[in-house]
């Protein structure tokens, strides 16, 4: 059971720490006053990386090995330079050439318990990158980016196509899951080397008639897996929820969530492939909870029916919404967390049935994950 909660905020990174009376406590902060856009935690050797954007100043990327003691700057993935002469792709969506170089890192994960050092990282405009020594050098995955349906990706609410998922199977590394916002379910079977948009069954409202079942140009908002059967995957899809027991062959659309079916955020259960939280909101415009009311859903049984877990969180006026990577769920699958928009982070220790605050006032949270 993790007793340790990494929270990234527009203005710093924050640490929680669980106490002997079942409550959380911020005991540590970094980079304050900084956009820290994602904070990774790294089970094989406890690693903690952030993610910066420092607007005119770039993307950066930084390494604790002492718990956030202190820190160590990486390098960050860098896009390859077009040759001379050469003009950059046009997007056929918005008639815009694509971007070449970094704009955000969306994405980190680990590679496999026998791989340290292997981390992979998901970036807008849509790069996929890989390092083998704990982020002191990045290699892109050509193989992905210069793949000819990448040029139908687009971005949805970034300007920009992004990768904000990326699932390594437990069972073989060398199989990586990625989530493309907007751009579908891609999968490689062999570390990169090839790959297969794999989002069949997903349906997309914001496209015309004749492509909205077109696989390459769908919009998973946020990706996760079941841990003990990773065939089984949830996406929070920019309308609807969808699910596969198949490793992402096959899609079907689960329309029982409440109460509505647009959110970010979707953490799974690492044990029990029926269960999952989702965020729910009102999209497009709004983009508030509904009826002005906080609350966390629930399947416990593949996607059937949902519980409306509200016990603990604001009912009147609440207009937080919870990005893709601000809910998380422990490994035990009974303590979960989430942050918001409005600087609100509230945990549950028994599934969801009932959440108590941590902070109310700290700046917009972008990630949270335990650690």
């Amino acid at each position: 059971m993790s007793d340790r909660l990494l929270i990234a905020t527009r203005k710093g990174l924050f640490q929680a720490d669980r106490t002997g009376d079942a409550s959380w406590t911020i005991t540590r902060t970094a980079f304050l006053g900084d956009n820290v856009t994602l904070a990774f935690f790294d089970p094989r050797d406890a690693s903690i990386y952030a993610a910066l954007d420092h607007g005119h100043f770039g993307v950066k990327m930084h390494r604790s090995t002492d718990a956030g003691v202190s820190w160590t700057e990486c390098t960050v993935p860098q896009y390859p330079k077009l040759p001379e002469g050469t003009e950059p792709a046009i997007s056929p969506v918005t008639g815009k050439p694509y971007a070449t170089t970094l704009k955000l890192i969306w994405s980190l994960a680990g590679g496999g318990k026998d791989q340290p050092g292997v981390l992979w990282c998901g970036t807008v405009p849509g790069g996929l990158f890989r390092s083998t020594d704990f982020g002191a050098n990045w290699s892109m995955i050509h193989e992905l980016w210069d793949h000819p349906d990448r040029l139908q990706w687009f971005g949805g609410g970034l300007d920009h196509p992004g990768i904000h998922s990326i699932w390594v199977d437990p069972r073989d590394h060398n199989r990586v899951t990625v989530g493309v916002s907007c751009g579908g379910v891609w999968v490689t079977p062999d570390s990169g080397t090839s790959w297969t948009c794999q989002a069949n069954g997903m349906w997309a409202a914001y496209m015309p008639p004749e492509r909205k079942h077109d696989p390459i140009i769908q919009d998973p908002h946020c990706l996760a897996a079941c841990t003990a059967n990773p065939d089984v995957l949830w996406v929070q899809h920019h309308n609807g929820v969808f699910r596969t027991t198949d490793g992402a062959k096959s899609w079907h659309e689960i329309t029982a969530a409440a109460p509505s079916t647009f959110g970010f955020a979707v953490a799974a259960h690492p044990t029990n492939e029926n269960t999952a939280w989702f965020v729910p909101a009102i999209k497009d415009e709004q983009r508030i909870p509904v009826d002005g009311k906080l609350v966390v859903s629930r399947t416990t049984d593949g996607g059937k029916s949902f519980e409306v877990l509200r016990e603990g969180l604001p009912q009147s006026h609440a207009y937080d919404i919870v990005f893709r990577h601000a809910l998380d769920v422990d490994n035990t699958g009974q303590r979960l967390a989430f942050g918001s928009t409005t600087g609100g982070v509230w945990f549950s220790e028994n599934a969801g049935d009932t959440w108590h605050t941590l902070s109310c006032h700290l700046p917009p949270v972008h990630a949270v994950r335990f650690g």
